[in-house]
């Protein structure tokens, strides 16, 4: 299959092929468009968006738009998408607000790379529906409870990593409605609650998943906490959650590293500004890749054994979102960087 960009086929100081990391996600797409973790297992519909973002990056383009299609065909009538599907059938029922906001974060990369607008307007009611659903789990507190269960009921417990990600949702969907001419105030205001909740009330949010590596950096890699803020978070937990010259650990009490948040970290950290860091942090991963040249899930510490074994697709994509955080592969290079949404913060203000 061949990229339709022009972009270097490898990344600059490294040894990495984009195409041999696209090439994990690009044999694993379904005819149908559908992106699952790895052959044989499941697809949801956050992890998905991520594996679209990681061919929009390598520029397979037109594989990424059927990722996106295949979104459009799946879309639940009150705006979500169920949790878990295997080959195109639903597995999970469950109706999660951060799987189901994520398609904005998805469309407004793309858009970035490419610049089609008809896209996004082909994209607008989909984005519009999925953000009002996730919104309606909001409470007046802030936060978001993060799913309503396949009987129906509103689970009353909000996850700090997944608010984290709705706001970077919001984010990118008030970006295209500036863009497309569309006025959603309530969205503007439902932004500003979650940031408090986030920033000044973690009672609001369930403890337990503290043991996550994601419940460090989230915040950070959404744009909720910036300049200080962010930096005193990233120092205040650093050893709980580094393996030093390894990566980051998925959560503190296993001595487990894995790829996807070792390189969500380097993004985080590249979207603060600390480049130089970043760059670190991802060196310590960017070697660990099978013969093909695709990432590992993870592997154990000290013995380094790769665990699992398999070779997943988002875990690829987002190793190429933190290369191109770091040497701004494609226009979308700065997605995540808090100067950049800065920039545009007369969209969110």
């Amino acid at each position: 299959m061949k990229s339709e960009t022009s972009i270097s086929r490898s990344i600059p100081d490294l040894s990495i092929d984009i195409d041999d990391v696209c090439s994990v996600i690009l044999t694993n797409q379904l005819p149908s468009g559908e992106i699952p973790w790895c052959q044989g297992q499941k697809t949801d519909p956050w992890d998905h968006v991520e594996a679209a973002m990681g061919l929009s990056i390598g520029g397979y383009l037109r594989q990424a738009r059927a990722a996106f299609e295949w979104m459009l065909r799946n879309q639940n009538k009150d705006g979500s998408w169920f949790s878990a599907y295997m080959q195109g059938k639903p597995e999970d029922r469950t109706r999660d607000a951060n799987m189901s906001s994520y398609i904005a974060v998805g469309v407004f990369h793309h858009y970035l790379i490419t610049g089609d607008l008809d896209f996004l307007k082909h994209m607008w009611p989909a984005i519009k529906a999925a953000i009002n659903f996730a919104l309606r789990l909001q409470t007046a507190d802030g936060e978001i409870y993060w799913a309503i269960s396949p009987k129906g009921k509103v689970d009353p417990m909000a996850l700090l990593t997944g608010s984290s990600s709705i706001y970077m949702s919001l984010k990118c969907a008030l970006a295209i409605a500036k863009i497309l001419g569309r006025q959603e105030p309530f969205w503007k205001a439902a932004l500003k609650r979650l940031e408090k909740a986030i920033r000044h009330k973690p009672h609001l949010f369930n403890v337990a998943k503290s043991r996550y590596s994601m419940y460090w950096f989230y915040p950070i890699l959404a744009g909720v906490l910036t300049g200080r803020d962010a930096q005193a978070r990233i120092d205040k937990y650093w050893k709980k959650y580094i393996i030093e010259e390894r990566g980051v650990r998925c959560v503190h009490d296993e001595p487990w590293v894995t790829i996807a948040e070792s390189s969500e970290l380097t993004i985080a950290l590249a979207a603060m500004g600390n480049v130089e860091l970043a760059k670190i942090v991802f060196s310590w991963i960017v070697d660990c890749r099978y013969d093909d040249g695709s990432y590992w899930c993870g592997f154990t510490c000290p013995d380094i054994t790769v665990w699992p074994e398999d070779k997943i697709t988002w875990t690829n994509a987002v190793a190429l979102m933190a290369a191109d955080a770091i040497y701004n592969l494609t226009p979308a290079g700065q997605f995540f960087s808090h100067e950049f949404w800065q920039n545009l913060d007369f969209v969110l203000s």
